[in-house]
């Protein structure tokens, strides 16, 4: 592959919708660059991007796959995104480390969910876009409906660079309204505008005129004067407006059929900035913590983000990065300000889909792979030691959706941590942990299909094999008021024997946490037996009196008890204290607390009662309800135990558009029916939870 200067780069994210064809058409850009000698199809597993077997099998894309295409010149570094929700954090990871998306429109479906969802990634970023109306050979094809849907969706100026040459099965070719001809077949051959298209080229040439003498003050006043711009002026007024988010162009294709490729590629040279035409990228001098500029050049200072981890299952781990400024060259050492990290740099690439392609260097502008970083994570800053700086990471969306996992062999159990760990670098919209109170290892997700594709990779890539069992909900035990007990442990086999008997009150603490006393006047009890009684209660606090969960807020006083001059034993006072909490425990009127979440959910206007009333129904206490850019938000205290499925009850009120947050808020008392049900099943299953008799 070439060298390629940082005027002649080009970093386009393709987001959209699921199955609206942007794998097939960057494999179509593939093949008519040359990069490939035959195009692949997504239905038959071939394409270069899709590469993972469970991107085979599915048919869809699961992560951000890397395309470099050659054309005219210039390198573009396509990343072929997915489009379906679940993987959301892939497409964020995209947007992060490019200066333009190309967004695709299914010809029919016209402005779907997904064009909703990229849409806003590309507004937190203020992202130049163009739009391609793909699929054109589709039937029921209609360029017209589908750009009066994007117009009535989005607030923005849609100007077509493009008309199509027919559709459905009579889509042909693209016009070029700038050029004014014809571009037909795979080859994009030049031809003769057909007749027929004559008057509605014209007026669409007129629009583009006006849209581009509006990009610029000097062509608004040629063009107010009457003048007719050049080709060039209009296609530099066009650059501008669109670097400047002012108007967004819009392009026909049909990406399977490699109809309208060349003319795309053309378009995205022409019009995409390149790394050289934005601002300096903002940085954080990691010694003196003060803001600075990273210049898009050779000579400015070394600052590479990470947006991408894989593991490869025959090199190892794959970093892939983004050059912000200077210049990374192999077999050398940088900085990982993250971790405060040295970092060996081996051979470089650049790869196409799973293909290496190695290189000398990589620099400002570009994207790379290097592979076995031992420190370096997804968000870290590659940098030179003498000038440590980092750059601001992806925000990726937070996890919805939580299952429990558990290894399907001992075998498993051993790895499982690790494996996790490893899911967790290739995909930062991941998360696990050992949850104490439940004893189960959570894994979350953004969906159902995000969480089963990570433990099937974790079958695939690291031959861990894991199985998902329903998340118990993290409750724990309090008490309401204050009550005595006491228990005596006497256990007589021949021999020494055990003898202990604690008494004990407990009162609740509400908010307070746990609190240990001891009231023992008179010499009943040793003070020596106090850490052994204590211990007993805290095995307590820890498994639970009524259900097996967490007991909190609670102080328990040690008030009286006896001891044997031969028998007593730490080992006695410790079961005596431990049974005398548990019998304290069941009088004092014993509640259940679950956790309650703080959630926010956004929805279209129109789907704003179905989703209250669905809210409604999981015993939430809605804080408040507001507008905003036309959606509505609302905020609410739900309990855990009701938003376990909530991610798709809400996709399919909402037909995907409607989105939520959730955040943990506090806990609070199960009502007595609910609670009930649970303290039943969990005596049933644990029957050491039971009172023990006093002997």
């Amino acid at each position: 592959m070439k060298d390629y200067p940082t005027a002649a780069l080009r970093n386009i994210a393709l987001l959209g919708h699921g199955s609206s064809g942007k794998t097939s058409l960057g494999e179509a850009m593939l093949f008519s660059s040359g990069a490939i000698t035959r195009q692949g199809r997504v239905e038959d597993g071939s394409t270069v991007s899709d590469f993972e077997e469970e991107e085979v099998r599915r048919h869809i894309s699961l992560t951000t796959s890397l395309l470099p295409i050659e054309w005219q010149n210039h390198k573009l570094n396509i990343l072929d995104t997915p489009g379906y929700t679940d993987f959301a954090g892939e497409a964020k990871g995209a947007v992060r480390v490019v200066e333009a998306a190309l967004i695709f429109v299914d010809s029919v479906a016209g402005a779907e969910v997904g064009t909703e969802m990229t849409w806003a990634y590309c507004n937190e970023r203020n992202l130049p876009r163009l739009v391609l109306v793909n699929k054109m050979d589709r039937e029921n094809a209609n360029f017209t409906r589908a750009l009066d849907s994007l117009s009535s969706t989005f607030s923005v100026n849609f100007v077509p660079l493009q008309l199509p040459i027919g559709s459905q099965a009579t889509f042909e070719g693209i016009v070029d309204l700038i050029a004014m001809k014809a571009r037909k077949g795979p080859r994009g051959e030049v031809a003769d505008i057909p007749a027929n298209l004559q008057d509605e080229v014209a007026e669409a040439r007129l629009k583009l005129m006006e849209a581009a003498a509006e990009g610029d003050d000097e062509l608004i006043m040629k063009y107010l004067d009457g003048q007719e711009l050049t080709d060039d002026e209009i296609r530099r007024g066009l650059r501008l407006a669109i670097c400047r988010n002012s108007l967004v162009p819009v392009l026909c294709a049909a990406g399977a059929a490699n109809i309208g490729i060349t003319a795309l590629l053309d378009a995205l040279i022409a019009f995409v900035p390149s790394p050289a035409d934005v601002e300096p990228e903002a940085a954080k001098n990691a010694a003196t913590q003060t803001e600075e500029k990273i210049a898009p050049n050779g000579s400015s200072t070394l600052g590479a983000l990470v947006f991408k981890t894989t593991a490869d299952p025959f090199v190892g781990k794959l970093t892939y990065f983004r050059v912000f400024g200077g210049t990374l060259v192999s077999d050398s050492r940088v900085f990982n300000a993250n971790k405060n990290a040295e970092e060996r740099i081996g051979q470089l690439y650049v790869m196409r889909g799973k293909e290496q392609i190695a290189l000398a260097s990589i620099k400002a502008g570009d994207i790379g792979v290097v592979a076995k970083l031992s420190a370096t994570a997804t968000g870290d800053t590659l940098c030179d030691k003498a000038h440590p700086i980092t750059l601001a990471p992806t925000t990726y969306p937070p996890a919805l959706v939580s299952i429990a996992i558990e290894p399907k062999t001992a075998a498993d159990s051993a790895k499982m941590g690790p494996t996790l760990s490893r899911l967790v670098e290739e995909d930062p919209t991941l998360h696990w942990f050992n949850d104490p109170s439940t004893k189960q290892t959570v894994l979350e997700g953004l969906g159902d299909s995000h969480i089963d594709v990570a433990v099937r990779h974790a079958k695939a890539k690291f031959g861990v094999d894991l199985v998902s069992v329903p998340r118990r909900i993290p409750y724990r035990e309090t008490i309401t008021r204050s009550f005595t007990a006491m228990h005596r442990h006497k256990k007589q086999t021949g021999g020494s024997g055990q003898f202990g008997e604690v008494h004990m009150r407990v009162e609740p603490t509400r908010g307070q946490g746990y609190e240990f006393a001891w009231e023992v006047f008179g010499g009943s009890v040793s003070s020596s037996y106090q850490t052994s009684i204590e211990k007993g209660v805290k095995s307590v606090m820890e498994n639970g009196a009524i259900a097996g969960y967490p007991i909190v807020d609670v102080k328990v006083a040690i008030t009286d008890g006896k001891e044997h001059a031969v028998d007593s034993k730490p080992m006695a006072f410790e079961i005596a204290g431990r049974e005398a909490f548990k019998k304290a425990m069941h009088g004092a009127g014993p509640v259940l607390l679950e956790p309650i979440m703080k959630v926010a959910v956004v929805v279209p206007e129109h789907n704003m009662g179905d989703v209250l009333g669905d809210i409604n129904t999981r015993r939430a206490h809605v804080q408040g309800m507001d507008q905003s850019a036309g959606r509505s938000v609302i905020t609410a205290l739900v309990p855990l135990a009701e938003m376990q499925h909530y991610a798709a009850d809400l996709r399919s009120i909402t037909q995907g558009r409607g989105i939520f947050s959730m955040e943990f808020d506090h806990y609070q008392e199960v009502p007595a029916h609910a609670a009930q049900v649970i303290i039943e099943q969990a005596q049933k299953d644990h029957p050491q939870l039971k009172i023990a008799d006093s002997d």
